[in-house]
C-alpha cells in the first residue's frame, strides 16, 4: 500500500486527520508551508501540495481552509491566518457587533499529489457565528475559531463539544469533508 504523508505545521489538523486514515499507511511531516496570497483555496492547496511533494518526495496531500462570514462579505476568506494574528477572534467578534445576519462556513480544498497527477476534495461546514469566545483548549484544536463558530443544528461550538458531540455533528449539520471525501477515494483506487 503506498504512503500518504500529511504535510502540515497544524497539529490540530493532523490529529483530525488521523481518524480517516485508520486504514490506509499514513504519516504526518511537520512543516510549514508556503501559501500563496489568494482567495482561491484551489491555487492555494495547488501550491502547497507541490511544494510538500519536493519536500517529501513520496504521494502527499495539503490541505487549505477559508472562513466566509457573510454578513462581512466573506470576510476573513483564505486569509484567516492574518486575520487572525492581526485582529484576533476578539476583533472578528467586534467587527459582527451590530450584525444579525451571523452565517458563517468554513470551505476546505484538499490537494493529493502522487508527482505526476492532482487531485481535488472539497468541503464545506455552514454555521452561525457566536456573540463571544465560548468553550475550551482542546488538542484536537487547529483554530482560535473553534471558540466562535457553532455548526448548524447545534447550540455549541466546535470548541465546546466533545468528540462523541463533534462526530455527531458530521452527520446532522449538513458537513462535507474534504478529508473524508479523499478517504473514501483513495482506499477505492487502492483497491482498484
Amino acid at each position: 500500500m503506498n504512503e500518504i504523508v500529511f504535510v502540515t505545521h497544524n497539529k490540530g489538523k493532523a490529529k483530525s486527520a488521523e481518524k480517516y486514515f485508520q486504514n490506509l499507511k499514513f504519516s504526518t511531516y511537520d512543516f510549514e508551508l508556503d501559501e500563496p496570497r489568494s482567495e482561491d483555496l484551489q491555487e492555494i492547496a495547488t501550491a502547497k501540495v507541490k511544494q510538500a511533494y519536493a519536500i517529501v518526495k513520496k504521494p502527499c496531500i495539503a490541505l487549505d481552509t477559508g472562513f466566509f462570514i457573510d454578513a462581512l462579505n466573506g470576510f476573513p476568506k483564505t486569509f484567516v491566518n492574518f486575520s487572525l494574528d492581526t485582529i484576533g477572534i476578539e476583533g472578528i467578534l467586534k467587527l459582527m457587533e451590530s450584525k444579525e445576519n451571523r452565517n458563517c462556513r468554513f470551505e476546505e480544498c484538499l490537494a493529493y499529489y502522487d508527482g505526476k497527477e492532482i487531485h481535488y476534495f472539497y468541503g464545506k461546514h455552514p454555521g452561525k457565528l457566536t456573540y463571544q469566545r465560548e468553550g475550551e483548549n482542546r488538542t484536537e484544536k487547529w483554530s482560535d475559531l473553534w471558540y466562535i463558530f457553532k455548526p448548524n443544528h447545534f447550540e455549541k461550538t466546535l470548541a465546546e463539544m466533545n468528540e462523541k458531540e463533534r462526530e455527531e455533528k458530521r452527520k446532522m449539520d449538513g458537513s462535507q469533508e474534504a478529508l473524508r471525501e479523499f478517504a473514501k477515494w483513495f482506499e477505492g483506487k487502492e483497491k482498484v
